[in-house]
């Protein structure tokens, strides 16, 4: 004997202890046909390849939630060349979901953005004057879609109904390309 113990990833196994190889694919060369070695379409858990195959420094290489903040950048762009003056004065914000505040009536549905109204300019260094913000929740948008055109045009729909609300207008008035948001 050899060895007591079989060591395997930095722990020892007892003696009697045998250790069985899992997957072992084993040719002997009976048949006519030459089976070519078996590649592994799927990782060791069984769940195949996870994510793009596109490294990271490549600009395809794009995550979900910057893809999305790129789509929010669309939908202001869209507006751009009818309410530039307007827009001056609004930031847009994506958040994954809701603050816990605006989730303590349960009577309606989740939201999908919100406006935040802005702050004078109070004279106080202490204080400065903030903008109006818009913002985007990314989490209850794509749940509400199944596809990456479909998620583009509800996220354009908030983004003018939001923005809509900011200027006390209707949202067809805003925009002619207004669907009417979710149906």
């Amino acid at each position: 004997m050899v060895r007591d113990r079989v060591v395997l990833s930095g722990s020892a196994l007892p003696a009697g202890y045998v250790a069985a190889i899992l997957s072992v694919t084993m040719y002997r060369g009976d048949n006519d046909a030459a089976q070519p070695p078996r590649l592994r379409r799927r990782d060791r858990h069984g769940r195949g390849v996870r994510g793009r195959l596109v490294p990271p420094g490549v600009p395809l290489y794009r995550t979900r939630s910057q893809q999305f903040d790129d789509m929010v950048l669309d939908a202001v762009a869209r507006l751009e060349s009818r309410w530039e003056a307007e827009l001056a004065g609004v930031e847009f914000a994506v958040q994954e979901v809701p603050e816990a505040e605006e989730l303590v009536d349960d009577s309606g549905p989740l939201p999908l953005a919100r406006t935040v109204p802005g702050t004078p300019d109070s004279g106080d260094p202490g204080r400065p004057a903030t903008p109006a913000r818009i913002v985007v929740y990314r989490r209850p948008l794509m749940a509400r879609s199944d596809s990456e055109g479909e998620l583009s045009d509800l996220v354009f729909d908030v983004v003018v109904e939001e923005f809509a609300s900011f200027l006390g207008l209707d949202p067809d008035s805003v925009d002619p390309g207004y669907r009417g948001g979710l149906d």
